[in-house]
């Protein structure tokens, strides 16, 4: 189920909800269903440079490699 962004044209309230293709979406606030689909805002990738650069530093903190590329681990 796909999640969309809604704004009731009626009492002017925006919110999300997950729409299945059969069903018409009501305005939790009012029960309306003139609604004007938005778009939505795009999700984050999942790894960001800052949040590996974390996970490495941890991982160097703690003494384990786990979150480095092979060629990227220190030699011994």
């Amino acid at each position: 189920m796909p999640l969309y962004d809604y704004r009731c044209t009626a009492c002017n309230s925006t919110f999300e909800l997950l729409v299945r293709s059969s069903l018409i979406p009501v305005c939790p606030s009012c029960g309306s269903e003139v609604l004007e689909k938005r778009v939505s805002m795009p999700a984050p990738p999942s790894q960001t440079g800052g949040m590996v650069e974390r996970a490495r530093t941890q991982a160097a903190r703690e003494g384990h490699f786990s979150n480095y590329k092979p060629s990227e681990r220190p030699r011994r």
